[in-house]
């Protein structure tokens, strides 16, 4: 998978976004200390061990770089930056049973926001996935011979 490139002083307005998941009971806040432990381990089950390795160095950051969405108390969704290298986004997941529309919209542009308040011009998504997701929503364009990129020598296993 190749990495993208977002320009932080073109992202769109996430305000409608952002209203109409609060309207559905559904907050994105930075994580705080206290809630690392249960955000790290739903990451974990929800999705991978490299994920919530990926989660919690965001956790260890000052402020946190890893954001949640949260509903009724439970995580529906949450996207970190520089967790595995400074100016990368990601990773970003949501709970599909806590699915609603707009939520990894507003994860990934309140999250890329935090970064451009930080001071970052631009933004890498290291090894994208869903690059169409990337592209319609913030503008993501790839980088081209950027695959594996940083996570050439990861360890597996």
């Amino acid at each position: 998978m190749s990495d993208l490139l977002v320009k932080l002083y073109e992202l769109p307005d996430p305000r409608e976004t952002l209203e109409k998941l609060r309207a559905a009971g559904i907050e994105i806040k930075r994580g705080i200390a206290p809630e690392k432990h249960h955000v790290v381990k739903w990451v974990g089950e929800k999705f991978s061990k490299g994920w919530a390795s990926e989660c919690d160095a965001a956790f260890a950051q000052l402020p946190c770089s890893c954001f949640v969405a949260v509903k009724n108390t439970k995580i529906a969704g949450f996207a970190c930056y520089d967790a595995t290298a400074k100016g990368f986004f990601g990773p970003i997941g949501v709970d599909e049973a806590l699915k609603q529309p707009g939520l990894g919209k507003g994860l990934l542009i309140r999250t890329l926001e935090a970064m451009r308040e930080a001071g970052y011009g631009y933004a890498v998504i290291g090894w994208a996935g869903p690059i169409d997701f990337f592209k319609k929503t913030v503008g993501a364009t790839v980088i081209e011979g950027s695959e594996p990129g940083v996570y050439k020598n990861m360890l597996k296993g």
